[in-house]
């Protein structure tokens, strides 16, 4: 059984409930000491973008995203950010918060080449 987790997040803007819900998920799973990457993709990028992942708040009994994500990353988290997804976006990799990296979909298929778990949002 592999140690590593993935939660795959495809909404922010548009259903920012799936990116807040996919960050506590990221965040049990890191707990768990679980190696725990997220992917971002498709409209779930803003999720990564300064500016943008402080406007999602869901209300109780959730955490803010910027809080769940800040969390994420401080605790060793990985988050990945689809770089095809970016560009249609007309999104600049300096546009991203600290710990988020822009990746392809190679990097995904690697980390979940062991067999790791992934879930989606």
């Amino acid at each position: 059984m592999s140690n590593k987790f993935c939660v795959s997040i495809t909404n922010c803007k548009a259903d920012g409930d799936k990116a807040t819900v996919g960050f506590v998920v990221a965040n049990a799973a890191i707990g768990s000491e679980k190696e725990t990457m997220v992917f971002l993709s498709t409209d779930g990028v803003w999720a990564a973008v300064k500016g943008e992942y402080e406007k999602v708040n869901e209300g109780a009994p959730f955490a803010p995203l910027k809080e769940l994500v800040d969390k994420f990353v401080g605790a060793g988290g990985k988050i990945l950010v689809c770089t095809p997804c970016l560009k249609k976006r007309g999104i600049e990799a300096e546009q991203l918060i600290p710990g988020a990296t822009p990746a392809g979909g190679a990097a995904l298929v690697e980390f979940l080449s062991d067999g790791t778990s992934c879930i989606s949002y």
